[in-house]
């Protein structure tokens, strides 16, 4: 299996196509019921993939890093840190066109251009993923040579200590760290761990039908006292329901085995490309294209929970935010499908000649996609 950075591999892909849909679920269904005041049966699913969401999202992003952390450090820094830092201002400011009309209409144009002043230290919206990823890079460069086992320890237990500090970046390190490092050192185990299950689909499914048995009750059993008073808010916010799989520890190790789960479901998927490959062409192409997903959907999110709010065309709130959700997903694509066609507007989701810092490679490369560096 090549697993050089600009080659593509099948189950990782899908791997984060699986993940993109379950990130765009998140904020829809979540978005929709709190407008509408009510839950619906979308919450359960987003529950469910509440413990293992983001762990594999940022486990799978660090599972190639290996290969490149020995680059020089300007062409290092020009593909992990320049590449994000143009993603996240361009799209930062497209955001915040289109939420600065209500944030002038309560504070002023002052408090505006504070707020996107603000956003260049405490991330705004959507977009944390962008801006902690160049950290993780940087942070993983300058530990390397550093005891494997010994880091992991400290971001486990970073991970696991009540961390609130009110800043983003801070917060969201030392919750999502140990998995970033854990997919960069464990990279080789967990590629062997996938083709091993690849070949045996048969244990495959029992592992991930155990696993979502126990996965299932930690999250929709309730915790007791006194470890329910340990959950974090932020579990209820990303749609937890105040089980066991938001206890301190409890959720590192929920972490850990749901990301495992999904690079199983991914290698059974990828094991299974010759007998569905239309229907999983399009999985894959989500996960080589997941940034450019999570880059623009929150626009047709946004119109897609207003209109189905205000219509009252539909009033079952759970098909709403299926609704939603698939209007998140589809309208990046449109929009990546519709520059490809015209030739306009690259820059969205390309990242320009001019920036870049390392010339060599921008010599070689007119255009850098969004997903080439992750």
């Amino acid at each position: 299996m090549n697993t050089g950075e600009n080659s593509r591999v099948d189950w990782v892909d899908i791997a984060k196509g699986v993940c993109i849909i379950f990130v765009v679920m998140m904020h829809s269904v979540l978005g929709v019921e709190n407008e509408a005041g009510a839950r619906g049966w979308m919450h359960a699913v987003v529950a469910f993939a509440q413990p293992f969401r983001m762990p594999d999202f940022f486990l799978i992003s660090g599972l190639f890093l290996g290969l490149v952390i020995d680059r020089p450090w300007l062409r290092y820094a020009d593909r992990k840190v320049v590449h994000f830092a143009y993603f996240y201002f361009l799209w930062l400011t497209i955001q915040f066109l289109f939420k600065a009309p209500g944030i002038v209409a309560e504070s002023g144009l002052s408090g505006a251009f504070s707020a996107y002043i603000l956003a260049f230290v405490q991330p705004f919206g959507t977009l944390w993923f962008i801006y902690l990823l160049p950290v993780f890079f940087i942070v993983t460069r300058l530990l390397k040579g550093t005891n494997v086992w010994l880091i992991l320890i400290i971001a486990g237990a970073l991970e696991t200590l009540p961390i609130h500090t009110g800043w983003l970046v801070i917060d969201e390190f030392c919750s999502r760290f140990v998995y970033f490092f854990a997919g960069y050192a464990f990279a080789p185990a967990i590629f062997r761990i996938a083709e091993w299950l690849r070949q045996r689909p048969q244990i495959a499914l029992a592992v991930l039908g155990v696993w979502a048995l126990i996965n299932g009750w930690l999250v929709f059993h309730p915790a007791s006292e006194p470890f329910s008073a340990w959950i974090p808010e932020e579990s209820y916010t990303s749609g937890g329901l105040g089980g066991w799989s938001s206890v301190p520890l409890i959720s590192l190790i929920a972490g850990f085995a749901g990301a495992l789960a999904i690079v199983s479901v991914s290698a059974l998927i990828a094991g299974s490309l010759s007998s569905w490959q239309k229907a999983v062409a399009p999985l894959r192409w989500l996960g080589a294209h997941s940034i450019v997903v999570y880059l623009a959907f929150f626009l047709p999110m946004a119109i897609a929970r207003t209109i189905l709010l205000k219509s009252w065309i539909i009033t079952d709130i759970g098909t709403i935010s299926l609704l939603t959700v698939i209007s998140g997903v589809l309208g990046p694509v449109i929009l990546y499908g519709l520059i490809q066609r015209i030739g306009y507007g690259q820059f969205l989701f390309q990242r320009p000649q001019w920036a870049h810092i390392d010339r060599t490679t921008a010599s070689r490369e007119a255009l850098v996609t969004a997903e080439s560096s992750t």
